[in-house]
Parts: structure tokens; sequence; C-alpha cells
């Protein structure tokens, strides 16, 4: 059986919580502790080489290591790109151009390899690492893209949050009423769902002078871990379609 959840609404929920937690914990440890982001990286590099290494080396589907291995590409993500935009001098829309291109690659080395992307085909080491490579690229895509449109954009945290959201809704609707590849609609709205997670947290934890609410990074990141064990406790986790029976793009 495949080693990921079936992607259902609990999935998305769960997902951009994720997100949201990866921007606040990132935050927390790269800014509140002081740390610097170069610090924040290697220290949430280490985490997710443990927590996806474990994955992989799983022989089933296991809900609370899966979502592990989530936020752990979502906090790397947050801290790598923020290293890339910020330290580095790249930019939010340069940093933004690179890592989409770099998500694109590994979909069309993924896809050239294998002969498909889809999540239901993730049953094999190889497979798994594909998928693994393409998520941590686009979490780090979308901390970038989240703050280019809120901040350079100019239309605040709310305003990107929604402008994000609004692309969702337009994937969903496309998954409704066209028969536009399913496998596109999903990282479609993968990819989407960072930089809403991104703009929610730093609408969270940003100070009022920011145009954010003050909650407090750890706070928020507290409460979202919280939220976060909850769902996966309470709503249906099971694995997806194996790779045999699914009919993968």
């Amino acid at each position: 059986m495949s080693k990921v959840p079936a992607v259902t609404l609990g999935f998305w929920i769960i997902k951009i919580a994720a997100t949201t937690l990866g921007e606040t914990g990132g935050d927390a440890v790269t800014m509140t502790l002081n740390l610097g982001y170069l610090v924040g990286t290697a220290i949430f590099a280490m985490l997710l080489v443990l927590a996806v290494g474990a994955q992989v080396r799983a022989k089933q589907f296991h809900p609370f290591l899966y979502w592990a291995a989530v936020v752990a590409t979502t906090t790397v993500g947050t801290t790598l790109a923020d290293l890339v935009d910020r330290s580095i001098g790249v930019g939010y829309l340069g940093g933004s151009l690179i890592l989409f291109a770099l998500v694109l690659t590994s979909l069309a080395t993924w896809y050239r390899t294998c002969g498909s992307v889809s999540v239901d085909t993730v049953a094999s080491r190889k497979v798994e690492l594909f998928y693994w490579s393409t998520i941590l690229f686009s979490q780090t895509l979308g901390t970038a893209l989240g703050d280019w449109l809120a901040d350079d954009g100019g239309l605040g945290y709310e305003g990107g949050a929604l402008v994000f959201a609004g692309g969702l809704v337009l994937v969903l609707a496309a998954y409704f009423l066209t028969k536009v590849s399913r496998t596109l609609l999903f990282w479609a709205a993968f990819i989407l769902t960072r930089p809403l997670g991104a703009t929610i947290g730093d609408l969270l934890d940003k100070p009022h002078a920011q145009g954010g609410l003050a909650f407090g990074r750890f706070t928020a990141s507290a409460v979202l871990l919280i939220f976060i064990v909850a769902c996966v406790w309470l709503l249906p986790q099971r694995a997806g379609q194996h790779p045999s029976s699914s009919k993968a793009v």
C-alpha cells in the first residue's frame, strides 16, 4: 500500500495547519531565539533527515510519522527560503523563480524516471524520495512566494492570504467542473497551501506595527501543534490507493 494518506478534506486541513506551523516555528527559532537563518536551517535540516529517513524506512503508512515529515519540510522550507531571500540577497521574487524552477525540475525528473507524478504511486523507496524532494522544494517556494506577495506586492498578510485562498478556490472549481488532470490539480493545490500557511503564520505572529495579530511565535506554534495532533488523531487517516489499482497520470 501507499505510505502517504488518501487525499481527503482532512488531508488539506492538516496540510494548511502544518504549513502555518512551519512559518511560526521556523521564525521562532531564527528570529525569536535569534539563532539566524543559517543555524535555523541546519537545525531543521537535521530534523528533516531524521523524519523523512524514518518515513522512507517504514514498511507501511503511519499518520503521525507522515505528518511529522511534512512539518519538517515546511519548517526547513521557511528558514531556507529566508536564508536565500534575505541573507544571500536574492530577493523574494528571485528566490520564488529559482524555487519554482526547482519544483518543475523535480517533477519533470520524477516523471521521466517513473512515468507518473501521481501521489497514488508513492509506494516504493525511489518514488518516495522524489515525492519528498518535490515537497521540500514546494514548501520552500511557498515561503518565498508568500513573502513576495505580502511584502513586495504590498498586499500585507491578510491580502496575501486572500489571494492564495482564492487560488485554491479556483483549483477546487477546476476539480469539480473540468476534466483537468487530477495530478496537476493536486500539485497546484499543494503548492498554493504553502504560501497560504506562510501568510496566515505571519498574520498570527507579527507585531501590530507590521500588520500582524502579535500572538507570539511560540504561542502560535504551540496552538497549531496541538491542533495538528488532534486532527491526525481524530480525522480519518488511511493510506492512498495501491499503485496497481490507481489511474496515475
